[in-house]
Parts: C-alpha cells; structure tokens; sequence
C-alpha cells in the first residue's frame, strides 16, 4: 500500500464514519475508495463491508432501548435477515468478477436512488408517528414481512447499498410507527446480515485486511467526531453530499 493510497482509504473512512453518524451512506465513499486503490470490485465490496461494520454495531448500542421496546418482533426478522445474509453473500462470491463489474453501475445507481428517497420516507414515518400517538398502531410480522426482509437481507449480503431505505419501508408496511424503535432494529438487522455476509468473504479470503484495518479504525475516529459534528451539521445537507457522490460514482462506472 503507497502513501497516497493509504491516504484515499484513511480519509474515506474518516468521511464515511462522520456521514453515517449524521445521515448514513458511507459506503458511498469507503467502496469507490478501495476501487481506486486498486482492489478489485468484489473484494472492494466485500472490504467495506467489514470496514463499516463495527460502526453499524455501536450504533446498535446506541439504539438498545428503542428495540427492547420491540423485542417481540425481533426472533423472526433476525433468522431471516441471518439467512438472506447468507444467500447473498454466497452469490456475490459465486459471480464472476465481469459479471458483478457489469452489475455495478446499476448496483451505485439502484443505491443512489434508494438513499435519496429516504428523506421524505422518514418525514412520512414520522407524521405518521404523531398521527399514531402514545399506543402506535398493530405490528404484524407475518410471512409476507418475512419474505419481503428475506429479500431485502438477500439484496444487503450482495450489496447493500440503499438496504437501510428498504427495511425502513419494510418495518412501516408491517404498521410500526414509532422512528426510533424502527431505526434501531433496521440497524440491528444491517449488522446481522452483514456479520453473516462478512464471515463468508473471511472464509472465501476476499478481505484485504491491510485495507479493511485502516479503514476500521478511519470510520471509528470518524463515528466518533461525527457525534460533535452532528450538533452543529445540517442534515440535509449532508444527505445531498452523499447523494451528489452516488451519482458521481454511478455515472464514472457507468462510463468507465
């Protein structure tokens, strides 16, 4: 690894753990990064995939009251989320690397635009939130919400670009109204399918851990000054960077 690599991974991670603190999307930043280092795509993938993931983990803690509110739904949606992990995973270290090269814009472009609907879904969760009020409305988590987040963990052991977006809409179809309780089991559910996704790249050596170590602790420092920045930072903002960057990267993959 050359200093100026070390540099693009370092600073990426920094960024990408300061923008998920605020808005989330740092794989916007850390995976393009690893690309340009010279990884290839499904090693790059899977690489920030580990690198990003004790960050999803302390946000769980971070989150531990709001989803021991919703314990009872949880059973289900973890076991589905652990086999979608699963499944995904194994497919992404089955498709060839031209495949997946191939895939890739659509992949950033799918991603881009899932994260940028998120804004206005949230804005509707929470409505909806003081709508509700106190009691909240009936939680069903039934076989059509399993399947759907069997679908959706499938989708983030590949990939997993947007998926956040997705279980968000998942957890509201099921009736939850409460935001906090909902952003606390999708990140719950975000690092359970991505610990199993991540203990298949480990098996199959996808992980360049040079890359992954210095990222990690890139994403931790930046987690960690993301929770002053996120005092005084705009939100929106910062979610229309991340989305300026989506695009960027899905029209340079496009026409590389």
């Amino acid at each position: 690894m050359t200093t100026p690599q070390a540099s693009l991974l370092l600073g990426s991670s920094l960024a990408a753990g300061l923008i998920n603190s605020v808005a989330g999307g740092g794989n916007f930043f850390t995976f393009p990064a690893l690309i340009f280092s010279g990884l290839p795509s499904i090693a790059a993938n899977a690489t920030s995939t580990v690198a990003l993931w004790p960050g999803t983990m302390a946000s769980v803690g971070a989150y531990r009251k709001d989803i021991q509110r919703e314990r009872r739904l949880l059973p289900r949606l973890l076991i589905v989320s652990a086999i979608g992990g699963l499944v995904g995973a194994i497919i992404l270290v089955r498709t060839p690397q031209a495949t997946f090269d191939r895939l890739l814009p659509w992949l950033l472009l799918t991603a881009t635009l899932l994260f940028a609907s998120g804004n206005t879904l949230t804005a509707r969760l929470r409505r909806r939130d003081a709508a509700a009020g106190p009691a909240g409305g009936t939680v069903r988590i039934g076989l059509a919400t399993c399947l759907v987040q069997l679908v959706i963990a499938t989708y983030a052991g590949y990939f997993g670009g947007g998926a956040s977006m997705l279980m968000l809409a998942m957890l509201s179809l099921s009736g939850m109204t409460d935001i906090h309780a909902m952003n606390g089991i999708k990140t719950l559910l975000s690092g359970t399918q991505n610990l199993i996704a991540l203990t298949v790249f480990v098996s199959r050596g996808l992980i360049f851990w040079p890359d992954a170590l210095l990222m990690m602790g890139g994403a931790i420092a930046g987690g960690y000054a993301g929770a002053f920045f996120a005092r005084k930072a705009d939100p929106a903002t910062i979610r229309w960077i991340v989305i300026g960057v989506g695009g960027i990267m899905t029209v340079y993959f496009f026409l590389r």
